[in-house]
């Protein structure tokens, strides 16, 4: 199996507006192997009853990965030229690295938008 490349945006706080809340901007960063799959029917179910969101994809974050998955845009490009936009959303389901024979140990929910 090969994983893809796709940019998450981190927030970064900017500044502060008049009234003193933060101002975010995002920065993209490029990670790499990243699986990218369907949903299972029972993923889908449980992701309305739980977060009243649809699941689109789920993403395989490569072990030894220390990004911030949680309520993250998502992006990246197909092999067609395709550009596909995500919003992460729960926490990622994470196994334990020793425990698990392939390069993926944490999955996360995403919501396609955009």
């Amino acid at each position: 199996m090969k994983g893809t490349t796709v940019t998450l945006y981190e927030k970064v706080e900017t500044g502060k507006d008049p009234l003193g809340n933060p101002i975010y901007e995002e920065t993209p960063i490029e990670v790499g192997d990243v699986l990218i799959g369907e949903p299972t029917t029972d993923d889908v179910d449980t992701s309305i009853s739980l977060f009243s969101k649809k699941i689109t994809y789920m993403l395989g974050i490569p072990k030894g990965d220390t990004h911030n998955w949680v309520d993250k845009h998502v992006s990246w490009v197909d092999s067609y030229g395709h550009t596909f936009h995500v919003r992460t959303f729960g926490y990622p389901i994470t196994g334990i690295e020793a425990n698990i024979p392939t390069r993926w140990h944490q999955k996360i929910r995403c919501e396609q938008y955009g």
